[in-house]
């Protein structure tokens, strides 16, 4: 069956993120997960304590680098094994793990360049908040988007204000769409995170955070399962109250109904988790990644579908 998908060199029916990378560096372009040492406004007081519900002790970079390391030695210990497997690859630095642009401008920038600096290295990937993003740092940000390929991949999970609240999110669906505006106007490219299984949220709710994304000008998508980490507090949440997750067929029906309403310029950065066996606590089939994604491009396939094909509007924002 040919490929009805206009963004793929492959089987896969979405707009990959390897194919991305290809078509922009000619090569293959790894990330390397990095952990800065930083915190988050919402688990030093700023806006809250003990972080968003879902929060893991890492900050939810459970593979990022060790942060008793300096950034580029967490780097240089991950391309050594890259190199060995992708001579030729080329690199962007994943700040990922708390809030990556919580901190003074200084410090950013030391941690920033010292990456960029670095062989093979073309560009920068920076997990933050919205509400984490000073107008210096915006500045800042903007002439390194001139200079090298940036994206900045804001957390956002859902649309629905109830879930917000009860997730311990700590801003507001405005905060989050007032950035978008912001690093659009400057041109940095916009990865959201969204996650599915969220408790007391429908398929259709789900569906909505997806139908709202089209309305903005992002570039990129990370679609997670909620999955149960331990030491969270939504760990004592989930032993408390034991509230329904969604089945490995549930998850892939879902997202195979979000890529086809998905407009088909969005690429696609991750379609699962990848949670840290030895601190999952639920569910446990998050933990066959392979298995989830090849059931995603099986299920395509069998709707003969593809990521857009039922957006109403093909046309580009």
């Amino acid at each position: 069956m040919v490929n009805p998908f206009v963004y793929s060199n492959t089987n896969k029916r979405y707009y990959t993120l390897d194919y991305f990378y290809k078509q922009k560096f000619g090569r293959k372009v790894s990330k390397i997960s990095l952990n800065a040492g930083f915190t988050c406004p919402n688990k030093d007081g700023s806006k809250g304590y003990g972080g968003c519900i879902y929060c893991s002790k890492s900050g939810s970079g459970e593979f990022g680098g060790n942060p008793r390391f300096d950034v580029v030695t967490q780097f240089r210990q991950v391309q050594q094994i890259m190199d060995s497997k992708w001579p030729d690859a080329f690199y962007i630095g994943y700040f990922q793990a708390n809030t990556n642009t919580y901190a003074p401008l200084a410090v950013l920038k030391e941690k920033y360049e010292a990456i960029l600096a670095l062989d093979k290295v073309v560009g920068l990937a920076i997990a933050t908040r919205c509400d984490a993003i000073t107008e210096e740092c915006l500045d800042y940000l903007e002439e390194l988007n001139k200079r090298t390929f940036l994206v900045v991949e804001l957390g956002l999970q859902t649309i629905h204000e109830q879930t917000s609240i009860w997730m311990r999110r700590g801003h507001t669906l405005d905060e989050f769409e007032t950035m978008v505006k912001k690093l659009r106007k400057r041109n940095i490219s916009v990865v959201v995170h969204i996650i599915n299984g969220l408790p007391n949220e429908t398929e259709e709710m789900m569906l909505d955070t997806v139908r709202y994304l089209n309305q903005l000008d992002i570039q990129g998508i990370k679609i997670h399962m909620l999955h149960i980490i331990k030491d969270t507090i939504l760990a004592k949440e989930y032993e408390e109250h034991l509230f329904p997750l969604l089945s490995k067929d549930e998850y892939i029906s879902i997202v195979c109904r979000q890529l086809e309403l998905l407009r088909e310029d969005i690429v696609i950065h991750r379609l699962t988790g990848d949670p840290d066996p030895i601190e999952l606590i639920a569910p446990n089939w998050t933990i066959k990644k392979i298995d989830v994604l090849n059931g995603i491009d099986k299920e395509l396939v069998r709707r003969d579908s593809y990521q857009g094909k039922y957006y109403p509007n093909k046309k580009e924002l």
